[in-house]
């Protein structure tokens, strides 16, 4: 879809399809939204199994993605137009409720924590992951330990493909897409991952 609405019209796709408050930044959030409700009902599942660890971590996994997709919409604040407080006005580069928007002197929380060190780790998970798990036994234990969903093969490659494509974008609103795809990616692992028994 992202493909073919920017061959259609460049300013289509960044004026209407991935541009704040667009159907690509509510589906994103929406993405992380059910990302979280998916791992609230495995945190229930794993308690009533007894593990108690892996129901933790994955309660701790719905929060981070709750949080993720609060984020997304500024905690409904466009939605339901309310003002940010003086702190978020004066350290916000968008003077919106959110923490990943914060500047606070030459200190930017987006780049310094959702960085390169981030863009790491998620490749990290995405490709070596998969490739690692079945085949080195302390991964394996620690990954279904911690009830950290695996992702499959299918999974990497689509990720290949979708950072190829986007690479490929000459459009500044195209990182806004490969969130979405990111954020459906990561529902679609959650469901089905390699170590579903271990995960819910």
């Amino acid at each position: 879809v992202s493909i073919g609405v920017h061959i259609y019209d460049v300013d289509v796709f960044s004026l209407q399809f991935a541009n704040e408050d667009g159907v690509v930044e509510y589906a994103t959030a929406f993405g992380l939204l059910f990302c979280s409700m998916t791992f609230v009902t495995h945190a229930g599942s794993l308690r009533r199994r007894g593990l108690t660890l892996a129901a933790i971590c994955t309660a701790v996994y719905a929060l981070l993605f709750f949080m993720g997709a609060g984020e997304e919409v500024s905690w409904g604040q466009r939605i339901f137009g309310w003002e940010s407080g003086e702190f978020f006005m004066e350290n916000n580069k968008q003077y919106e409720t959110n923490l990943h928007n914060l500047v606070v002197g030459e200190w930017h929380l987006a780049k310094t924590v959702f960085g390169s060190g981030l863009t790491a780790v998620i490749l990290l998970y995405l490709v070596a992951l998969p490739l690692l798990y079945p085949r080195v036994g302390l991964i394996q234990r620690l990954a279904d330990k911690f009830a950290i969903p695996v992702p499959g093969l299918r999974h990497t490659v689509l990720a290949i493909l979708a950072s190829l494509v986007i690479a490929a974008m000459d459009q500044s609103r195209k990182w806004e897409v490969y969130e979405c795809i990111f954020s459906l990616l990561m529902l679609s692992i959650i469901v089905l991952p390699q170590n579903r028994d271990q995960t819910r």
